[in-house]
């Protein structure tokens, strides 16, 4: 099972990603869970140390595994010959950090090279490994990923089984949400789930959804707003933290069943 957690910035898929995670693992199921946002937060999300989580270095970012993995250092300048298939079958296990049993973490950062300029040797490694992870690994893979699908194009995007994306409880946001999700299709995500977070009225946010997304449905799930993960994110804490009855674990739970039931049809 391969998820995609999409969204744009402070709408709390980082959160979502992590109690999936962990609800996964919970139940039985061996967890591999990757942080491929610009700006890398899964790691304190799941509960490691502020100064563990600080410490973790993104794939997209080691230039000495780009160089010993694909034969050149980033930053030498244009018209660099590089591999671009490098090993990458042990990164796991050499440079993933155990979370908990059940559960592990990849720091991948962004795979954009938009971003960098260029295609450089750090985001090859970086996709290659996403490529191998994808097709080759067994455990359930949750990828903590940057605004939309888009940024995995063709070939990689159409690997995951789903694509949750999760949304604020405003109409731009929604509308936000609405493009992410024909983004996820384009590029052959066959199911798509919206996640309307930070719900303060169930009703308001279920006639929001039916208003913007009457000419094109897709399965949605409301998680409640929680004072209990405001206290924690305040504290520098994971959501391990929260109270077991707490209103998101509650509902993330859920949506963890369903998940399963629209992946199993």
């Amino acid at each position: 099972m391969k998820l995609l957690i999409a969204g744009k910035g402070g709408v709390g898929k980082t959160t979502v990603a992590a109690l999936l995670s962990h609800i996964l693992a919970d139940n039985g199921y061996s967890v591999l869970a990757l942080d491929t946002d610009s700006v890398p937060n899964l790691a304190q999300s799941l509960g490691l140390p502020l100064e563990v989580a600080e410490g973790l270095v993104p794939l997209a970012k080691n230039e000495e595994l780009a160089e010993e993995r694909t034969g050149a250092r980033p930053g030498e300048g244009w018209g660099l010959l590089f591999s671009l298939t490098p090993k990458v079958d042990d990164i796991v296990d050499k440079f993933g950090v155990r979370v908990r049993d059940g559960l592990s973490l990849v720091v991948v950062g962004s795979i954009d090279a938009g971003k960098e300029g260029c295609l450089c040797p750090a985001i090859a490694l970086a996709k290659a490994f996403l490529n191998h992870v994808l097709l080759k690994r067994r455990e359930v893979i949750v990828v903590d990923a940057e605004a939309g699908a888009e940024v995995f194009g063709r070939g990689l995007a159409e690997k995951f089984d789903m694509t949750i994306c999760v949304s604020e409880p405003t109409v731009k946001s929604l509308a936000i949400s609405r493009k992410l999700i024909k983004m996820s299709r384009d590029l052959g995500v066959r199911r798509n789930v919206l996640v309307i977070n930070k719900v303060v009225d169930n009703l308001r946010a279920a006639q929001l959804y039916a208003k913007m997304f009457s000419n094109d449905p897709v399965p949605y799930h409301i998680v409640r707003y929680d004072e209990n993960l405001v206290s924690i994110e305040a504290r520098g804490l994971g959501v391990t933290s929260l109270p077991k009855g707490s209103p998101v674990v509650s509902d993330v739970f859920s949506l963890y069943n369903k998940v399963l039931k629209l992946i199993k049809l």
